[in-house]
């Protein structure tokens, strides 16, 4: 039904980068020594002195980035998820978030991927886990190309650390009017039997099984979640309150992700039977994308699985 489209999210956010630099002569890209992964190459060669190639020490690059936000410029912190996250996260507490200053943080490489270099060590399984827990703190996961360029633009406007993760690959599911506003969820599609949450790579495969799975007389409501944080907490509920079941999909670790922030929001609200698809407590390997999407758990059968559960849950519990 999706198919992968050829522009990536790096894409629409080197792209965007380009015209808001056109726009505001404030605008800094900060690299971590990559250029290419996190689509700053238009951007260096539309304007050289607008990218500063800070090397492989992402600590000291998010430490610039805090310096500069404090004078007033407005800095993207650009690197692999796993190295402007986890080995920032001191970083960027105490000098980003803490102050509550204007950086704003791209993390590429984010999610379970399919490429043979680098594993674990380059994938953000647990990037946007780890950076909800501080205040002040805006987290976007864009699902494709189209959508990457319009959150970048809105990200930008925004006063604040924000943080954008985007991952290698990315199935065409939106055109240029896409519609994103901080904290609100997307609805997709309408249905009363269960409601799949899902953002970035994953909900292509939301919206494959709520098509799917008409066949089988479920109605299956799909809700992409943009905004991990802050997150959407009248959708959930009101998702709740309509289908009594709720199905979270995400190429990260379940705990601490999106899945969590859900079941966080349905606990002190509106409780709701509740399965999270995602990486369950587990390191993944480098390899092919198909291969590691069947090991993890994450194929159309999955959360198809995953559907079933949560409706004969609701069921047991009337």
């Amino acid at each position: 039904m999706f198919e992968l489209d050829e522009k990536l999210r790096k894409d629409g956010f080197g792209e965007v980068l380009v015209e808001l630099a056109q726009e505001d002569d404030k605008l800094i890209a900060i690299s971590g020594d990559s250029h290419n992964s996190t689509g700053l190459r238009p951007l260096e060669a539309a304007d050289p002195a607008k990218v500063v190639n800070i090397g492989i020490q992402e600590q000291n690059g998010m430490a610039f980035a805090a310096g500069l936000a404090a004078v007033g410029m407005k800095p993207f912190m650009c690197g692999f998820a796993p190295f402007v996250t986890l080995r920032c996260v001191e970083q960027f507490r105490t000098f980003v978030a803490y102050p509550n200053l204007n950086v704003k943080v791209l993390c590429a490489f984010s999610g379970l991927l399919g490429c043979p270099d680098g594993g674990v060590t380059h994938m953000g399984l647990e990037d946007y886990n780890v950076m909800r827990l501080f205040p002040n703190t805006v987290i976007v996961v864009p699902a494709d190309y189209e959508s990457s360029k319009v959150i970048t633009r809105e990200i930008y406007k925004h006063e604040g650390p924000a943080m954008i993760t985007i991952g290698i690959k990315a199935h065409k599911i939106f055109d240029e009017n896409y519609h994103f506003e901080i904290g609100k969820a997307n609805p997709m599609i309408d249905g009363d039997d269960v409601t799949i949450i899902s953002c970035g790579e994953m909900l292509y495969r939301a919206l494959e099984v709520s098509e799917e799975m008409k066949e089988e007389g479920v109605s299956v409501r799909v809700i992409e979640m943009p905004c991990i944080k802050p997150i959407d907490e009248a959708a959930i509920i009101k998702a709740a309150k309509e289908t009594g079941a709720i199905v979270t999909v995400e190429d990260h670790q379940i705990m601490g992700g999106l899945g969590t922030a859900v079941a966080e929001v349905l606990s002190e609200n509106c409780p709701a039977v509740l399965k999270r698809v995602g990486l369950k407590d587990t390191f993944a390997e480098s390899g092919d994308y198909q291969g590691l999407i069947e090991k993890y758990g994450l194929t159309k059968e999955d959360v198809k699985s995953a559907v079933r559960e949560v409706i004969a849950k609701k069921k047991d519990c009337r």
